[in-house]
Formats: C-alpha cells, sequence, structure tokens
C-alpha cells in the first residue's frame, strides 16, 4: 500500500482537530506497532495513534489488550466484547460501545445482545452490580458480591470472574482517557481516522516513539505559564519541595493523607446532555444517574481506607492475576511500570527535569480519591505540586470523565507539549485501573481464603 505524507487527526465533539502519530512516522518501532495492530484489529484506531506518542507505553497496552480480548481465557470472546460494552456504558462512551459492538459480531454473538441489557443471558446480567460499583465506588465491593457470582444456577467460575473484572476495569479507566485527550465520543467509529495534509513543523524524530517533545501546540497561550496551572509555577513548585524536604514520621504522613483536599464537583448526572446516540448508550446502563460518591465523604465506620501496605498490587494482586488467569498479571504489571516510571525528563521547553515527584502526585491523587492510602508516601507532596485547577481536572477524567470537555483538555497544563498531556493521562488510566484491580483481587482473595 502506497501512503502519501498524512497527518492524523482526532476531532472532538466541537469538530477541533487534535494531532496524533502519523501512520506514516519515521520512527520504525512505532511503525511496527502500527502495522501488527492493523492486522490483529483490521482498522487502525484514535486511541493507538494517541498513545503512540510514547511507544513503550503503547507496547504494553496493545499486548495487554490483546492478551485480554483475543488470547486463550476462561471467557468466551463474544462475552469478553459485550462486557467491555456495559464497561463503556457506565461512563456513557459511545467511541466504545460502538467498536466492541462491532467486535462482539465479528466473534458471532448474538444479535439480539445489542438490544440492550434485558436481552442478553442471565449469567451476564449478573455483572451488572459489581460493575456498576467498580466504575463509580470499588471500595463497596467484597466478597460477597464474588460469591453471588460463583453460587447459583448460573455461576461463574473464579477463574472466568477474574478475567471479567479485570476487562471492565481496562474499559472504564480507557473511557477516561479517551474522554481525558478529547476525543469524540460521537462519531462514527467504522470511519476510522481522518487524514489531512501533513505539518511542516512534525518532527518525529525522538527517541522511544515520544514524536512531539518539540512540537507547541498552537493553540497554547505561553503568558499563562507564570501564572497558577503553568509550567514554571509547577517547576517552582518542585524545586521548593525537593530543597524543603525532610524526614517524615508515620503520623505526619498520616496527619498528610487527611489534610488533603479533593474539589467538590457539582456536576451534573443528567442524561439529557446526550446526543442522538442516547438510546443506544443507555440500553447497556442500568441507573445511569449512579456515579462516583467522594470518599471522604464516605461513613469510615462502614468503609474503611484501603492500606495498600496491606494489600498491595506488587506483593498480592500480581500474583493472584496471574494464578487465575496466567500471563495477565505479569502483562498487567509491565504496563503500570512503564506508566508509572516513563518520561523524557522534559516539561513543557524545559529539558532535564526529574520529573517524578510530579507524577507520583498525579498517581496517589487518585488512589487517594479511591480511598488509597500508601504508608510510605508524603501526602504533603499532592498538596504542594497539584494546584486546584489541576486536581479538578485530574478528579472529573477519573471519576466523571463524561463531563470532560475538549476545552478542559485544552486549558489544563498551560505550557505543556500535547505529548506531555497525553502522558499525564496515561498515567491517570493506569493509576485507576490499579485502583480498580486493588478492590476487586482483594475481594476475590477473601472469597477464596
Amino acid at each position: 500500500m502506497t501512503m502519501g505524507v498524512l497527518k492524523a487527526v482526532v476531532t472532538d465533539r466541537n469538530h477541533n482537530e487534535q494531532k496524533v502519530v502519523p501512520v506514516d512516522t519515521t520512527n520504525e518501532e512505532t511503525r511496527t506497532l502500527f502495522v501488527n495492530a492493523f492486522i490483529t484489529n483490521n482498522r487502525s484506531d484514535y486511541i493507538t495513534h494517541l498513545m503512540a506518542y510514547h511507544t513503550k507505553y503503547l507496547e504494553c497496552f496493545l499486548k495487554t489488550q490483546n492478551h485480554l480480548m483475543r488470547a486463550d481465557g476462561p471467557l468466551p470472546f463474544a462475552y469478553r466484547h459485550y462486557i467491555a460494552i456495559m464497561a463503556a456504558g457506565r461512563h456513557k462512551c459511545s467511541y466504545l460501545i460502538q467498536l466492541q459492538a462491532t467486535e462482539f459480531l465479528l466473534q458471532s454473538g448474538n444479535a439480539d445482545w445489542l438490544k440492550g441489557l434485558d436481552y442478553i443471558p442471565q449469567k451476564l446480567r449478573d455483572l451488572y452490580e459489581i460493575n456498576k460499583l467498580l466504575a463509580h465506588r470499588p471500595w463497596l465491593i467484597n466478597k460477597s458480591h464474588i460469591e453471588k457470582l460463583t453460587k447459583g444456577p448460573n455461576n461463574w467460575s473464579v477463574s472466568e470472574v477474574t478475567q471479567a473484572l479485570i476487562i471492565l476495569s481496562h474499559f472504564h479507566a480507557l473511557s477516561g482517557f479517551i474522554y481525558g485527550c478529547g476525543i469524540s465520543c460521537d462519531f462514527d467509529a467504522d470511519q476510522g481516522l481522518t487524514y489531512l495534509p501533513a505539518s511542516k513543523n512534525y518532527d518525529d524524530s525522538c527517541e522511544n516513539g515520544c514524536q512531539s517533545e518539540e512540537e507547541t501546540e498552537e493553540e497554547e497561550d505561553n503568558s499563562y505559564e507564570c501564572f497558577e496551572g503553568g509550567v514554571e509555577a509547577l517547576l517552582e513548585r518542585m524545586k521548593k519541595l525537593s530543597e524543603t524536604q525532610e524526614e517524615t514520621t508515620e503520623e505526619e504522613m498520616l496527619k498528610g493523607f487527611e489534610k488533603v483536599e479533593s474539589p467538590n464537583l457539582e456536576l451534573s448526572t443528567s442524561t439529557e446532555n446526550l446526543t442522538a446516540n442516547k438510546s443506544n448508550i443507555l440500553r447497556y446502563v442500568y441507573e445511569p444517574d449512579y456515579t462516583y460518591q467522594d470518599f471522604k465523604r464516605v461513613n469510615y465506620q462502614e468503609v474503611a481506607t484501603f492500606r495498600a501496605q496491606d494489600y498491595s498490587w506488587e506483593d498480592h494482586g500480581f500474583s493472584l492475576a496471574n494464578r487465575l488467569y496466567p500471563e495477565i498479571g505479569s502483562l498487567l504489571d509491565e504496563k503500570f511500570r512503564v506508566a508509572y516510571n516513563l518520561t523524557y525528563n522534559t516539561m513543557g521547553n524545559n529539558k532535564g527535569v526529574d520529573t517524578t515527584a510530579f507524577r507520583r502526585a498525579i498517581w496517589n491523587y487518585i488512589h487517594f480519591m479511591y480511598g488509597i492510602r500508601h504508608d510510605d508516601y508524603n501526602y504533603n507532596e499532592v498538596t504542594d505540586l497539584l494546584e486546584r485547577d489541576l486536581k479538578t481536572y485530574v478528579k472529573t477524567v477519573t471519576c466523571y470523565p463524561e463531563q470532560v470537555s475538549y476545552q478542559d483538555y485544552k486549558n489544563v497544563l498551560k505550557g505543556f507539549q500535547h505529548s506531555e498531556k497525553v502522558h499525564v493521562n496515561l498515567m491517570m488510566l493506569e493509576a485507576r485501573l490499579q485502583a480498580e484491580l486493588l478492590y476487586s483481587l482483594r475481594a476475590v482473595m477473601r472469597y477464596m481464603t
């Protein structure tokens, strides 16, 4: 196939254009991933081309998703894609719903099931409650939910439950990434990518697949940088933090966790704002108004803070996932590590920047919103580094992704490169995914013991 010089663009809900990595990138590793993804999926989708700013991560993501949806496993293939539809429905992500509905039919799924949850087997419908809780309030999941699935006439095996939980969590978090990066959830997924003549300013020579570190977003107003939310202000806070760090006691760390503030978002849960796709979405959703509830406002006598030292991904979740669903634990672990540690030591136009504290603050702030506390982390870093506007964006993308607008994406992190904003959204995806898995796999472990 002969391709001209192309630039892929994503169109957001307001018909703005957003750059992604082009099909004909000169980065050989990225091109190979594109070819393999096309062969596997028979399409070249927006998500792949947006994640391709970070080739190392994209490779892990594709391997994990392919294993989850296409490799041998406990669940039938059609079931996997329908479970993905159910997950995407919780955040009203019609983009993923349409993609997965197409895959469902390609796997000889019963077309009647696409009429909605009322038309599916009871075994699948039994996932409804755990899907709802996992998407919005995962701290409410306990071993009784696992027991309910594994007992009775439509019982699931524990391995089937494990795969289903991972699929649900994967597509919940992926919905957030899609909204967070401004990808339209209203377009026709079958149209594939839209291509325009390549920009003369496009540079794909950056190693590790980060093709846009030299690229400046046209809409960026750098005059904002000296104010709250700008790169220079963030760098100054990071510098101050590094200069004032000192030993912190366990009691001080606990107080730091309790002092973290999370913006109180007054967001509409109404479905009236949905487009013509409303009926296509809501057929897969019961209780569409059931959403995230601030963990800090939960009755602590009923739900205790999740201490990561008592049940961590590294020491517990990883091995349990691998035991019940071979290889998936290793694939997820690699993806978590790459997302957490990924850095090019840049921030906007600044080079040689140690971004560790900032990346760690984003990750742990998301876990904080889900009631997860890391005893060895000083939560004063979250308070010191993440200003209110950024916290609001992170909370909306993570907890209410369907409420994110493209303008939110444009306005947050002023002075950051486009690829750096994508990077932040990848961290949010993985931190949320890990949080959901910690709660659900802990419930599985408690059921088994």
